[in-house]
């Protein structure tokens, strides 16, 4: 059986590893891939095509009879990747366009879950400097703040500006209106009401109406330890996270994914694919702070390899109807993932910086490399993006779990390397 896994990241080499070790597959492609896919051998292949060249993509697909194609990031999803492979009867795992705006759009996120009662932050709409800051300028109680600043459109993960004060949120509202700095992904903009408590990730993988939950997890997506600095794409993740108790994976269940599903039904555009719900759990109570239509980077390198199940019996079970009866188990255990990030990341940054990975560490056991913004300059293998490698650890205790996965950062060097120190701090304490 032949794969293709859209995309380019860390989250990609995840798939790309977890899909591998199926005995039913006998090729794996990547594409666009990166230096950590090239280096796979065996099933694996790089494919020199971009994750937005879809007619390309589905050419390729139909050349080398693909029999499954799984989409890992959002921008594809956003172009109707989905919607052009189903209408050449190509299998396929994702949420069309249309279901994409779960994630690609805020806007139609926040209305529909205002439509149907799903719990999440007060909120309101604005296409114009003017109105924004007049809204801001109506708050005038200390506890309004902080507001959440929000991009509506696709902004790779750096678009949500926490304003502590007044002045905070207007120079938002001006850096998306008037500096365009998200571009045309803040034509609208959603500022909405602050979200007490601590976040977490909840995934599960539906085919419209069954549904199976991954382990919890969660991420950082700060730049600065103790959670500081400018949002990133996540500089690490851990799990399961001990917040997301069974009783508040009930209430997500019974609140948000139930909910979410059959209301996608009811519009006409049931939501096949990866789900991720990001939640703010504030006393035991879930809120969502946001939809991805697709698996988290990284906590897919931390949930993916926590996996026991053929994933790609789970997939193609999600396409045929089947999925309620597929194994679904998970690994006794924990994961930790660290991030290692080029300097000045999540703004300007160099690329270019050779890559020194050590012998030794392909010699740990449970500790797994996946690389995201690496490729080959000649033989030499060298940085190409702000989020480089993602280090995985995978041990009976989080503690070991943490300590594994910085360990194995030490076998890992490039010029300007920067990550985090506090990886599942949180959860320790």
């Amino acid at each position: 059986m032949k794969v293709l896994i859209i995309g380019g990241g860390a989250r990609e080499h995840a798939l790309a590893w977890a899909v591998a070790r199926s005995g039913k597959v006998s090729k794996v492609y990547v594409a666009p891939g990166n230096g950590g896919t090239s280096m796979m051998g065996g099933k694996v292949e790089s494919v020199a095509l971009r994750a937005t060249d879809v007619e390309g993509l589905l050419r390729f697909a139909v050349n080398e009879s693909v029999d499954l194609t799984v989409v890992g990031p959002e921008q594809p999803l956003e172009l109707g990747v989905v919607d052009c492979f189903r209408e050449e009867a190509r299998k396929i795992i994702g949420p069309t366009k249309h279901a994409a705006q779960l994630e690609t759009s805020k806007v139609f996120a926040k209305d529909f879950m205002k439509r149907y009662g799903i719990p999440t932050a007060d909120y309101d709409v604005f296409t114009d400097i003017h109105a924004a800051n007049a809204h801001i300028e109506l708050l005038t109680s200390d506890d309004s703040f902080p507001q959440v600043i929000k991009a509506s459109g696709l902004a790779a993960g750096k678009g949500v500006v926490i304003a502590d004060t007044k002045e905070q949120a207007l120079q938002a509202n001006t850096a998306m209106f008037e500096e365009r700095v998200f571009g045309d992904a803040a034509n609208q903009v959603v500022i909405e009401s602050f979200l007490k408590g601590e976040e977490a990730s909840i995934f599960v993988l539906t085919d419209g109406a069954d549904y199976r939950f991954f382990l919890p997890s969660q991420d950082h997506k700060r730049i600065g330890e103790g959670d500081t600095g400018k949002n990133t794409g996540g500089m690490g993740a851990y799990a399961p996270a001990p917040l997301v108790t069974g009783d508040v994976l009930k209430k997500v269940e019974e609140r948000i994914i139930v909910p979410t599903l059959e209301g996608m039904r009811k519009e006409g555009t049931p939501y096949t694919g990866f789900l991720y719900i990001g939640l703010m759990i504030d006393n035991g109570e879930p809120s969502v702070v946001e939809y991805n239509a697709r698996l988290g980077d990284p906590e897919a390198q931390a949930v993916l390899p926590l996996l026991h199940s053929d994933l790609l019996g789970a997939l193609e079970a999600s396409l045929d109807g089947t999925l309620g009866e597929v194994p679904f188990e998970m690994k006794e255990g924990t994961a930790a993932t660290v991030v290692l990030a080029s300097k000045g990341y999540p703004d300007s940054y160099e690329t270019g910086k050779e890559i020194s990975i050590e012998s030794e560490l392909e010699e740990l056991d449970d500790v797994m490399l996946f690389h995201a913004g690496t490729s080959f300059d000649g033989e030499k293998l060298a940085t190409s993006g702000g989020r480089v490698l993602s280090v995985t650890a995978v041990a009976p205790t989080l503690r070991e779990s943490i300590d594994l996965a910085y360990n194995a950062v030490g076998y890992v060097e490039f010029e300007g390397v920067y990550y985090r120190r506090d990886i599942g701090a949180k959860a320790l304490s």
